[in-house]
C-alpha cells in the first residue's frame, strides 16, 4: 500500500467506524459514557473532509493529519488515544512510500508504545491494549514466517478478535468502566472493539486492492 493509496484506507477505515457508531455507543453506555461510537465517527468523518480539502503529499504527512484531527475533534479519551496512536504510526513512516510487512509491524508497535504511555494501560487492563498487543505479537510472528502484508494483517485480526473475547472476562482498571469494578465482567470493552474494527477495515482495503 503506497501513500496514493492512503486515502482510500483512511475511507475504508471511516466507513467502517461510522458504520458501527451505533454497536460501540452501545456497548460504552453499559460500562462507559455512551458515546464512544459517536465520538469515533465524529472524529472520521472530520477526517475525511480535512483529506479531501487538502490531500496529502506522503504517508507520513497523512498519517499526522489524521492524528491532528482526531486529537481535535474526537471527545474523551479516545481522541488524545487514537491521535497518539497514528502520530507515532507517522514518525515510524517517515520517508517510506509504501507499506509493507516490515513497516506496519513497525508503526502498529510505535502505535501501541503511545497508547500505553499515555495511557498507563498494559495488557489484562480491559481496553484496547488488549486487542493491539495480540495483534502485534500475532502480526510479528507471520512476519518472520515470511508472510505478505495481507497475511500479517489478517493473523493481526485474528488475534485481535480474540482479544477483544478477552476483554469480556476481566474487570475493568482504567477508565469509567474501572468504578463498575467486577460488575464490568461480561462485557467487552469499547475501545478493544473500536480497534479491532480499525485492523479489520485495513486489512479488507489490502484485500480488495490486491496488496499483498
Amino acid at each position: 500500500m503506497g501513500s496514493s493509496c492512503f486515502a482510500g484506507a483512511m475511507e475504508a477505515v471511516s466507513s467502517a467506524v461510522i458504520k458501527n457508531k451505533d454497536m460501540l455507543t452501545d456497548l460504552d453506555r453499559v460500562i462507559g459514557d455512551a458515546d464512544h461510537g459517536i465520538n469515533m465517527a465524529r472524529g472520521f468523518e472530520a477526517v475525511m473532509k480535512k483529506l479531501e480539502s487538502a490531500p496529502p503529499q506522503d504517508l507520513q504527512s497523512g498519517l499526522k493529519t489524521v492524528a491532528m484531527t482526531l486529537i481535535s475533534t474526537v471527545g474523551g479519551a479516545s481522541g488524545p488515544l487514537y491521535g497518539t496512536a497514528f502520530l507515532r504510526c507517522s514518525k515510524a513512516a517517515e520517508g517510506a512510500s509504501t507499506v509493507t510487512a516490515e513497516l506496519a509491524e513497525k508503526m502498529l508497535r510505535a502505535a501501541i508504545d503511545g497508547i500505553e504511555s499515555l495511557g498507563k494501560a498494559s495488557k489484562g487492563d480491559k481496553t484496547m491494549i488488549d486487542a493491539l498487543e495480540p495483534a502485534y505479537a500475532a502480526l510479528s510472528e507471520k512476519m518472520k514466517q515470511g508472510g505478505s502484508l495481507l497475511e500479517c494483517m489478517e493473523s493481526a485480526c485474528g488475534a485481535a478478535d480474540k482479544g477483544v473475547e478477552y476483554t469480556k472476562t476481566i474487570p475493568a482498571k482504567k477508565g469509567r468502566a474501572s468504578y463498575l469494578g467486577e460488575r464490568s465482567i461480561g462485557h467487552q470493552d469499547p475501545g478493544a472493539t473500536s480497534s479491532a474494527i480499525i485492523l479489520k477495515a485495513l486489512t479488507e482495503y489490502c484485500r480488495t486492492a490486491g496488496k499483498e
